[in-house]
C-alpha cells in the first residue's frame, strides 16, 4: 500500500523539485504558445507513475488529462507473447532440519517420576501427558 502523499510533500522528494525547476525555467524562456519538451513530460510521467497522477499534475502544475496521455504511453502493458514463459521449474527441497533431542523429566513430590525423551522433529503432546501425569495420582 502507498503512502499517502501530500503536493506539499511531493515537492520534498529531490526529483520532483527539480522536474518542477526544469518546467518552471522552460515556462519562464519559452516562445508563446510552444509546446512541452518531450524529455519534460517524460519525467512528468515517471513521476506520475510513482507518486499518483492527480498529485504530480498539481505539483508540476501541468495539465491532468495531458499527463495522462503520456502516462498510459510509457506504461502500454506487455502482449502475453512477449513475456518469457518458463520451460522448466525446478523446486529444491528444503534441506533437512538437524535432528534435536531432548529429555523432559516430571517428578511429583511424592517421588513418581516420568521421562519423555524427544527426539526428531516430531513433537508429541508435552501438554496433554503432563497433564495426565500430573492427575493420575489424583
Amino acid at each position: 500500500m502507498k503512502a499517502i502523499t501530500t503536493p506539499q510533500k511531493l515537492f520534498a522528494s529531490p526529483r520532483v523539485e527539480s522536474v518542477r525547476l526544469r518546467l518552471e525555467r522552460w515556462r519562464r524562456s519559452r516562445k508563446h504558445r510552444s509546446l512541452i519538451p518531450e524529455e519534460l513530460w517524460a519525467s512528468a510521467a515517471e513521476l506520475a507513475g510513482e507518486y499518483g497522477l492527480a498529485k504530480t499534475a498539481r505539483a508540476l502544475r501541468l495539465d491532468y488529462y495531458s499527463l495522462k496521455e503520456r502516462l498510459g504511453a510509457s506504461c502500454q502493458p506487455i502482449s502475453p507473447e512477449a513475456k518469457p514463459q518458463p520451460a522448466f521449474v525446478e523446486l529444491v527441497p528444503q534441506a533437512p532440519a538437524a535432528i534435536s533431542e531432548c529429555t523432559v523429566e516430571l517428578e511429583e513430590p511424592t517421588g513418581t517420576r516420568m521421562r519423555i525423551h524427544i527426539k526428531g522433529t516430531a513433537l508429541p503432546d508435552l501438554t496433554g501427558l503432563s497433564d495426565v501425569f500430573w492427575r493420575a495420582r489424583r
